[in-house]
């Protein structure tokens, strides 16, 4: 663990290195968000340096809502809730509010952390919340289990989710060749909230049988996924013969997918946002995929990476 270079204290806080065989990660306590993740075919994430702050939301942990919430509010319970635009431009509330917020790694192993956090009410945020989110590597590669617990004497909404980049080396993403097994892609505006629904069939955001990505540009969100026995859905990627399998379980029924064109140049297009999600875009106004967490309830969560 190392939270300081030569007496400055880094941007994203104590680092938490675990590795298994030739796999290695690190889950940082700003956000307890994953910052790196590699195998010795080469890095996996287009992360960031530990001498960098997080940029793009790279790794970082969505919650207690992903995505983007419009003006910032919406209504619980017959009150009216209002959270600070954290999207000024667009006049949004994105991401949730625990992104820069301290994490606590409560046990650790070799190939394990767990990162916890408790978020107390605040303006715009009605409960409070224990978050658990265990990283994990084994034969398996990575995966990522989330808990989050009602520890207040009031009922609350939430969502989550979760913003690695993936890159397997390549220099840009135009090389990744991608497979999303989603039927319906969720339409948005220009503020990036929700209008409708369409079928991905016969579009160019049809994926599910995989093709290259090319110059097209992505920053949607796909839903209906095509599930395995397992009951979990998968996201290929492959780029100069490496490949991996993002997979979520049934918790996320959402896959964000973003090629990175609006990010700041030297990080445009370097890596393929693959954001699994509880529930689409402005769910608290919606309600849509919001679980309501009743006093002593809790949402149980987990996604993961194998990587060939």
């Amino acid at each position: 663990m190392v939270a300081w270079v030569s007496g400055v204290v880094l941007p994203s806080g104590d680092q938490y290195e675990i590795g298994h065989g030739d796999q290695r990660a690190v889950i940082v306590e700003v956000g307890g968000g994953l910052r790196l993740y590699e195998t010795g075919g080469g890095p996996v994430l287009d992360g960031y340096d530990a001498v960098q702050r997080c940029s793009g939301g790279r790794g970082q942990v969505l919650m207690p809502w992903p995505n983007r919430l419009r003006d910032g509010r919406y209504e619980w319970q017959g009150s009216t809730q209002q959270l600070p635009l954290t999207e000024v431009e667009a006049g949004n509330a994105i991401h949730g509010l625990v992104r820069w917020a301290a994490w606590t790694a409560t046990e650790r192993s070799p190939d394990s952390v767990v990162m916890a956090h408790r978020l107390h009410p605040q303006p715009g945020w009605p409960g409070t919340l224990d978050l658990r989110i265990e990283y994990r590597l084994s034969d398996d590669g990575l995966s990522v289990v989330t808990r989050a617990a009602n520890t207040g004497a009031e009922a609350c909404p939430f969502g989550a989710g979760f913003h690695p980049y993936f890159g397997l080396g390549a220099p840009a993403v135009d090389e990744l060749a991608l497979s999303v097994p989603a039927r319906t892609r969720v339409e948005a505006d220009e503020r990036g909230l929700p209008t409708g629904r369409t079928s991905v069939a016969g579009s160019r955001f049809d994926y599910r049988a995989g093709r290259p990505i090319g110059d097209a540009r992505l920053d949607d969100c796909f839903t209906d996924l095509d599930r395995d026995p397992d009951g979990r859905a998968r996201v290929e990627l492959s780029s100069g013969g490496r490949s991996l399998s993002l997979w979520v379980d049934e918790a996320f029924a959402y896959l964000m997918i973003f090629t990175g064109d609006t990010l700041a140049p030297e990080r445009r297009r370097r890596g393929l946002a693959v954001e699994p999600m509880s529930c689409p875009a402005d769910a608290l106004r919606s309600g849509e995929g919001i679980v309501t967490l009743e006093p002593g309830e809790a949402f149980t969560g987990s996604w993961g990476v194998s990587v060939r």
